[in-house]
């Protein structure tokens, strides 16, 4: 029987009250009476690392137990309090009969695993170019180390497909967070070019598990007819990785090193994995989800709906990457500061987020995929032609929430269209070949441009007709006969 959530609050209280009374009325006497420093540094350290885990049995009471705000927020109060804890413990064994617990929100807990695999993606983009260079590595290897790890991910995401239709989603996400937190504490040994490498490759791979498990999971755990509404849902969390991830990355490294920020990252990662052990082990497709599967007769993992969901996956990323590649370029040609390149891309990422978390997501249920697909590559598509002839600050941002709005519309279209597409027992194999595409499309979308040696006007044109044609592509070759779904 699980521990009461009011109950490990309660023990966690209580030694950040010991501990605390530890640090005031022996440690800081030691230091500033007798001169004895390091009893506060150990001290101190103790006590911080208790603090965090009484921070975290806080925040886990607040989402299990049906109980007013006012008790977090005196929990956090008495922590900072002499003896607050005891007065609060004295509270708490009297409410703990009172209170009753929420269920568990597994699905909380699956946002929380794409996020945390996108957060370790999108910190890497301020840093890693720096960091490789910090080590010796020449302009070409800083460029090879970059790719490195989306082709490495590819493999990662068409193994974790592959075995998470033998094995199950919960066991390739757990081996996943595992080892992705475990790669992510290997940069602390990167000294040389060569090791760099090697960690790159190891963690491309390793995190390359995780998602397509994660959203199989998902997809698997929700029934049809909200499938649009929950992909996009999850589509928040990826967005939010965008923005916070490489700002957080960006500030730490500046004050710490691009180790230490890894070293945050798989923190993250490995109580994930800790909070994924116990509260998605026994989670089992429920039998509504089972009874929703696609009819034998559509039981292929390469059927137009899967085709077409593999093409919006390729070019929605193929796109990102000419962004990535062009957007900081043009700024430069402009003559605007380079900052602006990161608040445009933040502009995007907050217009797709607020689309997914309003009631906006109900379209994706409301409305054929296909339809909100083609919808969302045109957009993208305008968007790019739009960039090129834009030159003042309020057109690029214009621009660049139009892109957003695209964007918003596309990625829970072609998740959607996945999933409907396939029957569950195969959705993790489509899934990984699903994000396979994804790491290729960012691969492709600037490498392409650098091989055609356009210039940054011609490379968003370009790029503009590319996505114009897949979306009349996709608006005039609609899958006849779709099946319904029950």
């Amino acid at each position: 029987m699980r521990a009461h959530p009011i109950n490990i609050l309660r023990m966690t209280g209580l030694l950040d009250g010991i501990s605390l009374l530890v640090l005031l009325s022996i440690a800081m006497p030691l230091k500033y009476i007798w001169g004895i420093e390091k009893a506060v540094t150990i001290v101190g350290s103790i006590h911080g690392g208790i603090f965090s885990c009484y921070a975290l049995a806080i925040l886990y009471a607040a989402i299990r137990v049906r109980w007013s705000i006012l008790w977090p927020a005196a929990a956090v109060i008495a922590a900072f309090v002499p003896f607050g804890n005891f007065l609060l413990d004295w509270q708490l064994k009297k409410a703990l009969a009172k209170y009753k617990v929420r269920p568990f929100n597994y699905a909380l807990l699956v946002y929380s695993i794409v996020f945390f695999s996108f957060f370790d993606l999108f910190s890497q983009l301020p840093v890693m170019s720096t960091f490789a260079a910090s080590v010796g590595a020449s302009s070409f290897v800083v460029g090879f180390v970059i790719g490195l790890y989306s082709l490495a991910n590819t493999a990662g995401n068409i193994l974790s497909g592959i075995m998470t239709d033998k094995v199950g989603p919960f066991k390739i996400l757990m081996v996943g967070l595992l080892l992705s937190s475990g790669a992510l504490l290997l940069y602390q040994l990167v000294d040389q070019p060569l090791v760099l490498i090697f960690v790159r490759i190891l963690h491309g791979f390793v995190a390359g598990l995780i998602v397509p498990a994660a959203f199989t999971f998902s997809a698997n755990t929700t029934m049809n007819d909200q499938q649009g509404k929950k992909v996009a849902f999850t589509g928040t969390f990826v967005g939010l990785a965008a923005i916070i991830g490489p700002a957080f990355s960006g500030i730490m490294a500046s004050k710490t090193s691009v180790p230490f920020v890894f070293t945050c990252v798989a923190l993250l990662g490995f109580s994930l994995s800790v909070l994924s052990a116990v509260f998605l082990r026994s989670y089992t497709i429920s039998r509504k989800e089972k009874n929703t599967a696609v009819p034998a007769s559509r039981a292929s993992l390469f059927n137009a709906g899967v085709l077409k969901a593999y093409g919006g996956a390729f070019f929605l990323m193929f796109s990102q990457g000419v962004i990535a590649y062009l957007l900081p370029l043009h700024v430069q040609t402009l003559g605007y500061d380079s900052k602006l390149s990161g608040t445009l891309m933040s502009t995007f990422g907050i217009i797709a987020v607020l689309i997914f978390v309003l009631p906006t997501n109900r379209i994706f249920d409301l409305v054929a995929s296909s339809h909100t697909m083609a919808i969302g590559m045109g957009l993208m598509g305008v968007s790019q032609l739009l960039i090129s002839q834009s030159t003042t600050t309020l057109a690029l941002y214009l621009v660049l929430g139009l892109y957003g709005v695209g964007f918003a519309f596309l990625f829970p279209s072609i998740n959607t269209m996945l999933i409907k597409a396939v029957p569950a027992e195969l959705r993790g194999k489509a899934y990984g070949y699903f994000y396979a595409f994804f790491s290729l499309g960012v691969v492709a979308g600037s490498s392409t441009l650098g091989w055609l040696h356009f210039d940054i006007t011609e490379g968003f044109i370009f790029t503009s007709i590319v996505l114009l044609i897949f979306a009349a592509f996709v608006t005039f070759n609609r899958e006849r006969n779709q099946a319904p779904m029950s």
